[in-house]
């Protein structure tokens, strides 16, 4: 196992204000449905991000990279369960996101019948690190999330913790089970590129439709805002672009991107999680610390 940092499950749940789905993020409409965009893709993605690593879970003999694939999935399990919740909220404010969904759903299901098992695991590894350099912006830039509704905020935070925490992971079972060298390099690399491909189509167009929903596609001004934050200077997409590449690099590892320093925070986010069930008076949530 070559990441040192081994997952912990944290069974969190973030009682998030319904009400709030519209205009929770302090950067505005789009920002907001930006980010509410991103959720959708969650549930069905993870689902099978978890499959395609039971598909190899009997074959990794690393006893260490084991118990980091079973905290994986406890993971990946309830993120899962925070954004269905989370997009619940979405389509009881009538953002059709159900049938987008549906069409995510309906595309991994097709990649899960049809597609080799290692072809599976590469899209993984793909989206797992998409899914981190995102999460790196979460963590390391307030302005993505500042002024915005504590509970959303928390949610994101948390969502983006563990998937640093996690982001060696899958890339450790797919180096042990499939390979190091051309071939595996090879796949590894087209995956890639054709799942930002497949990925950024999809949502670029849900994006639309989302803001459509809410009569705010006409909108030029907040469609200015939100690609600032996507383009401008220190925009989302520039501050990738290295580490989008460095996963071209032959040897290339997720902890060669060292930012563990972020891991720092999840005691202090888990207390902030505590007071959202003391506040809807129930038993503070307590994070499994199982990594079984």
């Amino acid at each position: 196992m070559t990441a040192a940092i081994l997952p912990v499950r944290r069974n969190l749940q973030f009682f998030l204000p319904k009400d709030r789905i519209n205009d929770w993020n302090g950067g505005g409409a789009h920002w907001t449905q930006f980010l509410n965009t991103l959720s959708l893709f969650f549930p069905a993605g993870e689902r099978f991000f978890i499959q395609s690593v039971r598909n190899y879970r009997n074959d990794v003999v690393d006893k260490e990279l084991k118990k980091a694939v079973s905290a994986f999935i406890g993971q990946e399990a309830f993120h899962t369960r925070e954004h269905e919740e989370y997009n619940e909220a979405m389509v009881e404010a009538g953002i059709p996101i159900d049938k987008m969904e549906a069409s995510v759903q309906k595309l991994l299901d097709f990649l899960q019948e049809n597609a080799p098992r290692p072809l599976q695991l590469a899209v993984t590894v793909a989206l797992e690190h998409l899914t981190a350099m995102l999460a790196n912006i979460v963590m390391e830039d307030d302005r993505f999330i500042k002024n915005s509704d504590p509970h959303y905020e928390a949610l994101w935070k948390w969502h983006a913790m563990e998937e640093t925490e996690h982001k060696g992971v899958c890339y450790d079972v797919y180096e042990e089970v499939v390979g190091k060298g051309p071939a595996a390099y090879a796949l590894r690399s087209v995956t890639f590129v054709a799942a930002n491909v497949i990925f950024w189509s999809l949502f670029y167009r849900y994006y639309y439709l989302v803001m459509k929903s809410r009569n705010e596609h006409k909108n030029l001004s907040g469609w200015m805002k939100s690609f600032r934050y996507q383009f401008g200077k220190r925009g989302v997409f520039p501050s990738l672009i290295g580490e989008w590449l460095s996963f071209f690099k032959p040897g290339f590892h997720p902890w060669d991107i060292d930012n563990s320093h972020l891991l720092d925070e999840a005691e202090e986010l888990m207390r902030v999680v505590d007071t959202f069930a003391e506040q809807a008076n129930l038993v503070p949530a307590k994070g499994d610390a199982a990594a079984a």
